[in-house]
């Protein structure tokens, strides 16, 4: 049954003093699909600014923001209402195949893939590809999905989790190095070695529902990691099932809690909002962002 959610996204950067701007790239509205609707939607702006919607190479929905005026203060907000229909991505069934690992794309389907296939970081010792080899088992097939699942599982209970709110994402061999990262990070860590298997795999930014805000779920206890601000997970596209989803913070391989905004070869690709400004140096004070997503009572 689908479920609705109320979301909202707020993004406040302060100055200390009036200074002007350049356009804003903002990837906030979640992505209409056969299992996600955006039934309503909002944009606020102030300063008061010129809005206009696009699609990027990847069919994301991009406001370009261009605020009109000078302020100390840029605001920007933005609510949607959605309805979710959840799937069960593990009872998906792969084609046969792809069952076991290895397996091998249709020529079709890796001219399609092929920026999703191609590793985008260096490598030079074989560190990573030596980490993504150890969840290949040695004594007998390994299943492909338990390999995505294993190394889902390993990087959620190896790695520390650390909200970082600066620009960028860590390599992945700087992730591996420091043992822990944000959710970005550990995306694109699992997207990278993934990669280096063969599978091919995009970077997902989006929002993520914490059941916890509930009073169901305040009663049982059940929370997310990263919640309360934006989400990055990762998805790979396995033959007969397609792009499943994979979240390395919270061990979750599904969607049922994982809301879909912009999909890219790369996060670099998937900021929710970037931009520029004109000011003296040192005017900056900083950005504070806060995601509220509520479930409706009476929906799912």
């Amino acid at each position: 049954m689908p479920i609705r959610y109320d979301i909202t996204h707020t993004t406040v950067y302060r100055y200390r003093e009036p200074v002007g701007f350049g356009e804003h790239r903002v990837m906030f509205r979640p992505r209409d699909s056969h299992d996600l609707r955006v039934l309503a939607t909002d944009l606020d702006v102030s300063p008061e600014a010129q809005v206009r919607m696009i699609q990027d190479p990847h069919s994301n929905s991009v406001a370009l923001v261009q605020p009109r005026g000078a302020a100390d203060t840029l605001k920007i907000v933005c609510s949607f209402t959605i309805e979710h229909a959840p799937r069960d991505h593990l009872q998906l069934p792969l084609s046969p195949s792809a069952e076991h690992f290895p397996f091998a794309y249709s020529v079709e389907d890796r001219f399609d893939l092929e920026q999703y296939l191609r590793p985008h970081h260096d490598d030079p010792k074989g560190l990573l590809t030596a980490w993504a080899r150890q969840f290949i088992r040695t004594d007998g097939p390994t299943g492909t999905r338990d390999v995505l699942m294993q190394m889902n599982q390993h990087i959620r209970s190896t790695l520390a989790y650390l909200s970082r709110d600066e620009e960028g994402t860590q390599t992945p061999l700087q992730t591996l190095a420091l043992q822990s990262g944000s959710c970005r990070d550990f995306a694109l860590l699992m997207m990278e070695a993934a990669r280096r298997l063969g599978v091919a795999t995009r970077f997902v930014s989006g929002y993520l529902y914490d059941p916890s805000l509930d009073d169901e779920g305040a009663a049982s206890g059940d929370t997310v990691t990263g919640a309360g601000a934006t989400h990055a997970w990762l998805q790979a596209y396995l033959p007969g099932a397609g792009w499943v989803p994979f979240d390395p913070t919270n061990n979750l391989y599904g969607d049922h809690q994982l809301i879909r905004v912009g999909v890219a070869r790369d996060p670099s690709h998937a900021a929710p909002i970037s931009g520029s400004w004109f000011g003296p140096a040192g005017a900056y004070l900083g950005m504070t962002a806060e995601v509220r997503v509520r479930r409706r009572a009476g929906f799912g």
